[in-house]
């Protein structure tokens, strides 16, 4: 059975850092473009950054570019959300997702999810 399970949410001060993880087990996603997303109350899920393991492509929403970095550890089967420069607007439930291939950045084109971690931003 495939599982991504996040984890490193909580709470933090405006301006601070966390660190997300997403670890994979069930079958080795070496392959597969992995992504984050976030939902905030209210809103729909939405797209924060991406990236292509075949071709080393990464993606990030506007909101996020250049304080967000995805990275992943293919020894550890784990992916990463290095989260700087926090903003109250990034509060939100993060879910981590893969898919065989990018697709661009709509829920609808991850397989995989799991079951999310909340961080939330302090003004």
């Amino acid at each position: 059975q495939v599982q991504l399970v996040e984890s490193g949410g909580g709470l933090v001060q405006g301006g601070g850092s966390l660190r997300l993880s997403c670890a994979a087990s069930g079958r080795t996603f070496s392959n597969y473009a992995m992504g984050w997303f976030r939902q905030a109350p209210g809103k729909e899920r939405e797209f924060v950054a991406a990236f292509t393991r075949s071709g080393g492509s990464t993606y990030y929403a506007d909101s996020v570019k250049g304080r967000f970095t995805i990275s992943s550890d293919n020894a550890k089967n784990t992916v990463y959300l290095q989260m700087n420069s926090l903003k109250p607007e990034d509060t939100a439930v993060y879910y981590c997702a893969a898919a065989p291939y990018y697709s661009g950045r709509t829920p609808m084109g991850y397989n995989y999810w799991g079951q999310g971690t909340q961080v939330t931003v302090s003004s």
